[in-house]
């Protein structure tokens, strides 16, 4: 892999007071933390992305990240799915997202098509949908088998939505101890979580157990329905946990074009009102450690790396503009917010 170009090391407080007041709150005086600053390289290579620390892990990881869904989770389409993965690592990516539920298993199948002989290369994700410590396990023995690799670096929980959510996944026989026992057996390397919906539940779950990580869905629409910006984010920060943002640009519903980001158009909805360039500018200007986005082809897999090579922070009056600018379609950018 090609020598990356680590992000500058930014003021915590300026780089997080557009969270709110209580980011404004938790940050005051303070410098950003171990987990999410960068330092400046001496020499960087232009022709690679940035980097950041992967929160406690101890990785390095790329502004931009491949996530397993779209192309990657498509049936008879492994050429394509596999294309994008070797293209991905050809240009500096270095964390790949999957999950057990993506394609019901064809995400983590291509995927590990290219890990049998590049696994070294990349920080390994995926994820249990099953809230039971037995069903977890089967899923994590099928991820390993399938994305053809001896250890997952981080197992997360995926989509937590709901309270049942966390009472069955922190009850007896619940799926936290598939988790705590793959780590112990070193069958995995970090625990994590993932959410969608509601900020409250990912909160509590943050209270309940250490986790290392966290997959959450914030885009430039956040700020308009249950934010994940105003708590969840400056609580995740404090904690020095790896954050992936995702859900850019909410499967094209957030960008003006369908082009290069997919055929996520529905009938019905309104064209989005940013460029791709706007939207991931945007999140990538939050302490995220890095984002994922799933690509349709290779095409939309070198013009996100393109933008995360020629990334520069946003001011917060910008990124205030951004989120106006999204006022109209709020709802189609937030489809996966809901209460609890």
């Amino acid at each position: 892999m090609s020598e990356k170009k680590d992000q500058p090391g930014v003021d915590r407080r300026e780089f997080l007071k557009v969270g709110g007041s209580l980011t404004a709150g938790l940050l005051a005086g303070a410098t950003m933390p171990a987990a999410l600053a960068a330092e400046p390289a001496p020499k960087p290579d232009a022709a690679a992305m940035p980097t950041r620390n992967l929160g406690r892990t101890g990785h390095r990881v790329a502004l931009f990240s491949l996530g397993g869904q779209a192309a990657i989770e498509q049936r008879d389409n492994e050429k394509v799915s596999v294309e994008i993965v070797e293209r991905a690592l050809d240009l500096g990516v270095n964390y790949i997202d999957t999950a057990a539920a993506y394609g019901r298993g064809l995400s983590q199948r291509y995927i590990g098509q290219v890990m049998k002989r590049r696994r070294h290369e990349t920080f390994l994700a995926t994820k249990t949908d099953d809230r039971t410590r037995d069903g977890s396990l089967r899923l994590l023995d099928e991820s390993l088998k399938l994305l053809q690799t001896s250890q997952i670096d981080i197992w997360q929980l995926h989509h937590l939505t709901t309270w049942d959510d966390i009472n069955q996944i922190f009850a007896k026989g619940g799926a936290l101890e598939a988790l705590v026992q793959a780590r112990e057996q070193k069958m995995v390397r970090f625990l994590g979580i993932t959410g969608h919906s509601n900020p409250d539940v990912l909160m509590e779950a943050m209270r309940r157990f250490p986790f290392d990580s966290i997959l959450m869905a914030v885009n430039a629409a956040d700020p308009h329905k249950l934010s994940f910006r105003e708590k969840l984010l400056p609580l995740s920060v404090e904690r020095e946990m790896a954050i992936i943002g995702m859900k850019i640009p909410s499967r094209g519903r957030l960008i003006t074009t369908p082009n290069p980001q997919g055929p996520y158009w529905r009938d019905g909805l309104k064209p989005g009102t940013l460029s791709m360039k706007d939207a991931l500018y945007y999140t990538l200007s939050l302490p995220v450690s890095t984002v994922i986005i799933g690509c349709d082809n290779v095409q939309q897999l070198e013009e996100n790396v393109r933008l995360a090579r020629e990334f520069t922070p946003l001011s917060d009056t910008q990124m205030a503009a951004l989120t106006e600018r999204t006022t109209p379609i709020a709802d189609q950018a937030l489809f996966f917010r809901r209460p609890a």
